[in-house]
């Protein structure tokens, strides 16, 4: 019987409001239910009640039924959509969905259908659109407006067999497609399309710009074609590309993946922009000179070997170009400037790369002090043109490790490399005109043992000094910092400095410890740049393989006259690291050595 006053409790309050509201009904209610109910009991006719309770329970049943009937229909039809579109096979092994997809392309050659056409004509990058339509309001579309788009499938989704979502990518930003069965000519060709895209392929399509009734921009196509399909398995962007040999050894698929890596790219290209039209603005001419030569010559470096077939001949890769660009100012053309490769045979880190690209300029009457006031002007105006600002935010262990802020706002600190060592390390030194003896040299040796500062051999002065400079004063260069004067027996194509003997007149320009630039005032004394040549040679007979060789032909181009002239050159890809955040030097270069 409580089961008969609960149910008919609760067609009361189905009739009229939540419970407890029909207390609060006007009094023709009120009377209504009072004739019904006396207190917790039934005052009606009892058969009228299980009447009630026996129609109620079949309308429940019925309704049951039809869910259970439907249920299943949509279950299918959801899934039907979702096999006939390949969702489906993302859940399959790679390798068994390169067959398969392999098989599906294979098949639709030689057909109408060809899955590599010559040609798409395309109206607007997924940029411009984005630019252009941004303005149109939710649920607007412009059905006399038919433009040709391409990009790359991300994602793919299906809202049923008749309406499926892609999100197309291209030149860093994305564009949702919307396809609708009911924009095609026909529910067949609608099918046709869309069961042969898969995430990865590179499409194009035509169709009306419009937006969702949520306000998504959107392409919603009357004919899509596939333009170039990917048989591999794309990762998701949700997990993205996070295995770092993969992302080397691939770099077309952390590109597709990882927008942020295609930004370095583009930073890279400003950076050598920029270059281009400073220089070009100040009257230097554009060159190239060879990357193979007979002599390595221009920088302290181990070189590249290789050999030439036709003249049996042994070549080496170029380690700097600076000895052809001061025999051009030789020549006559008083400012010159090349960007290009370099090849040095040397040691693998996060900053060091046997291949990598400089900027090196030479101006004919101008000395160190000029270059220095130039890389100020040409570095700050730089990166505030790319950045926006001077001051740039740098992670050097990593975006999870310390941030470190560099402030390129001129002018840059100076440090002398000799003066400030010596005040760093608390030792006096042996006077800067005696750095090629054997006792200073010895001095030096004993420095490094004392300080526990590590050298390979051969342990020369030379080498000796510059691991004391990188522990005790390139550890203090996180801003943009020139360390000046270098000795002369480091500096063998640098012309002495005229009022400190034994050093020359020579800078190097440290970021975040790192060099990035090297410059000075040349040597133009053939005489005295043939003695510092045959000191090199000893050195290399020494088992020292950086030291220079003889370049008779470069000594024989100074003594017909080289006017006095400055020359500098910087690491393009160390500077687009600190620009870019990153801390790896492999990232800046589109292909390297490993990925074959």
């Amino acid at each position: 019987m409580l089961s008969l006053v609960r149910l008919a409790r609760r067609q009361v309050w189905q009739a009229f409001g939540v419970r407890g509201q029909w207390l609060k009904c006007s009094p023709p209610y009120t009377a209504a239910v009072s004739s019904q109910f006396l207190g917790n009991r039934w005052k009606g006719d009892k058969s009228e009640l299980k009447r009630r309770m026996k129609a109620e329970k079949k309308a429940a049943e019925k309704e049951a039924k039809i869910k259970e009937h439907l249920e299943p229909k949509k279950e299918a039809n959801d899934q039907g959509a979702q096999n006939a579109c390949g969702l489906d096979e993302e859940t399959l092994d790679p390798n068994q969905y390169y067959k398969i997809r392999t098989q599906a392309i294979q098949e639709l050659k030689g057909t109408a259908e060809d899955p590599y056409p010559h040609k798409y004509h395309v109206d607007l990058s997924l940029t411009e659109f984005i630019e252009k339509y941004n303005h149109l309001q939710p649920g607007d579309q412009l059905t006399n407006v038919v433009l040709n788009l391409s990009g790359r499938i991300h994602a793919k989704r299906a809202s049923g067999a008749k309406l499926l979502f892609y999100d197309l990518r291209g030149e860093g930003v994305k564009l949702q497609v919307m396809a609708n069965s009911r924009n095609y000519k026909s529910e067949e060709a609608f099918a046709a399309i869309n069961n042969k895209l898969r995430r990865g392929d590179i499409i194009g399509v035509r169709g009306n710009p419009g937006k969702t009734k949520k306000g998504e921009l959107s392409i919603i196509p009357i004919e899509m074609t596939l333009l170039s399909p990917c048989l591999h398995m794309l990762p998701h962007l949700h997990y993205g590309l996070k295995d770092k040999e993969t992302r080397f050894r691939q770099r077309y698929l952390d590109l597709i993946l990882n927008d942020f890596v295609r930004q370095k790219f583009i930073i890279r290209a400003k950076i050598i922009t920029y270059l281009r039209s400073f220089l070009d603005q100040m009257g230097f001419l554009e060159i190239e000179t060879p990357m193979m030569n007979i002599i390595p010559g221009g920088a302290v470096a181990r070189p590249f070997i290789t050999h030439h077939n036709e003249l049996d001949m042994k070549l080496y890769m170029r380690v700097a170009p600076e000895l052809y660009h001061k025999m051009l100012v030789v020549g006559g053309i008083d400012r010159v400037y090349e960007v290009g490769r370099q090849f040095r045979n040397e040691g693998i880190d996060l900053t060091h790369n046997p291949e990598f690209t400089t900027c090196e300029f030479y101006m004919a009457y101008a000395d160190y002090t000029d270059l220095m006031e130039i890389t100020e002007k040409l570095l700050s105006g730089m990166v505030k043109h790319i950045t926006g600002g001077y001051k740039v935010t740098y992670h050097p262990d990593g975006p999870e490790g310390q941030a470190h802020e560099i402030d390129f706002t001129p002018p840059f600190r100076k440090v002398s490399m000799t003066h400030d060592l010596e005040k760093a390390m608390g030792v006096k030194f042996p006077p800067t005109d005696s750095y090629d003896s054997d006792e200073t040299r010895k001095f030096f040796d004993d420095l490094c043992v004392q300080k526990g500062v590590e050298c390979p051999p051969p342990r020369t002065t030379a080498r000796l000094l510059d691991k004391l400079v990188g522990d005790f004063l390139e550890v203090t260069c996180i801003n943009p910092t020139f360390i000046i004067d270098h000795p002369q027996i480091m500096s063998p194509l640098a012309k002495w400095h005229r009022s400190k003997k034994g050093l020359t007149e020579r800078f190097e320009l440290f970021v975040m410890k790192k060099e990035i630039c090297n410059a000075y005032t040349e040597l133009n004394d053939p005489i005295r740049q043939r003695e510092l040549f045959e000191q090199q040679a000893k050195a290399k007979a020494e088992g020292d393989d950086e030291a220079m060789f003889i370049d008779e032909t470069f000594c024989t181009a100074l003594e017909y006259g080289l006017p006095p002239t400055a020359g500098w050159g910087m690491g393009i890809d160390r500077l687009t690291m600190f620009l870019t955040d990153s801390n790896n030097i492999k990232v800046k270069m589109s292909m390297e050595l490993k990925c074959w």
